[in-house]
This record gives structure tokens, sequence and C-alpha cells, in this order.
């Protein structure tokens, strides 16, 4: 689960407004409702795998076929909605405390609300995908793979991802920085 990839006004323009990978990333979104309404760990477990599939999946086939202007707003929000849904039943659980919560998703809060920040200013803008983002949601799969299992690493694994996750939001805030400076600055 990332952040959007940038495209030059030429690709944005000539970008089709939805495309088939979308259909993929929508799936995210009554997933996400799904994982909440789900009876037991097993049935949530298996969500969670196919979240990460289409979650992959979404991603490849953008690439291959092309993005399109939907996908490059949709894609974020399912997963921000996805993981905040699936982290809110691991809150209710108790298998982690909220400031644990809180760490794991601190990527996904502070692009939220840089996001809100920029559309807000009227000068929208986004980041490529980089390793760290691809990192913090790998170790928040991990992370809810281990509290609906019950693993005894639930703990260590949050932590770790709320590490990943601070280097994460230095990472695309540098990059940011470096977007914003001027041809030769």
């Amino acid at each position: 689960m990332s952040e959007s990839s940038p495209r030059s006004e030429a690709e944005q323009v000539a970008a089709p407004r939805f495309g088939a990978a979308d259909v993929l990333t929508a799936l995210r979104l009554p997933l996400a409702a799904w994982f909440v309404l789900a009876q037991d760990d097993d049935h949530r477990l298996v969500i969670l795998v196919i979240a990460g599939l289409t979650d992959l999946l979404d991603g490849a086939l953008a690439r291959r076929v092309g993005p399109s202007r939907l996908g490059a707003f949709l894609d974020p929000v399912a997963d921000k909605l996805f993981m905040a849904a699936a982290f809110a039943v691991v809150l209710f659980s108790g298998r982690l405390t909220w400031y644990e919560i809180l760490g794991v998703l601190a990527r996904d809060v502070v692009a939220t609300v840089a996001f809100v920040v920029t559309l807000v200013s009227g000068r929208p803008a986004s980041i490529p995908a980089r390793l760290g983002g691809k990192a913090v949601t790998l170790a928040q799969m991990l992370t809810l793979a281990a509290a609906i299992t019950d693993s005894p690493l639930v703990r260590p694994l949050a932590w770790a991802t709320a590490a990943i996750a601070l280097y994460a939001i230095w990472d695309y805030q540098h990059a940011a920085t470096r977007a914003r400076r001027p041809v030769g600055g």
C-alpha cells in the first residue's frame, strides 16, 4: 500500500479517468468493512491476504496497462481506510495499545494530513512511492497478521513498524523538500 506516483501534466491529461486496476483497488473498501464485521480471526486473516494481494496486483496492473486519474486518488484512500479499519479492530481486541497503533499508522496519519493541507492550499502534489513507504506497508501487514494470530511478536513488530514509519516520514519529507527546489538549485 503506497503513496501515489507523480505524473507529468501531459500524462495526467492523457490518463483515463478509470482503469482496470481501479477495480482491484476498489475491492479494498468493502474488504475494510468485512474485516470489521468478521466474527473470527480466521476470516480476518483471509481478508488481510486478499487485501494485500489486491494492493500488489493493482499496482502491477497499473504499471502494465497504465494508471488512471481515479486510481491515483483511490489507491492511497483505499489503503488508508483498510489499515484504519483493521487496526481499529486490533485496538478493540486489546492486542495493542492506542499509542502502539498510532505509531504503526504514523506514516498514514502524516500522509493524510499532508494531503489535506496541500489540497486546502490549492497545491495538491504527490510523491512517488519510496522504499521506506513500501517497507512500512509490509511491516503493517505483518503486524496485523501477528495481531490476528495472537503472536507473541505483535508488540515487537508494532514498535519496529513505528520506527520504519518515522523513517518513511523523514524520507518523504526529504523527497518533498528536494522536489520543491528550483531546477539547478
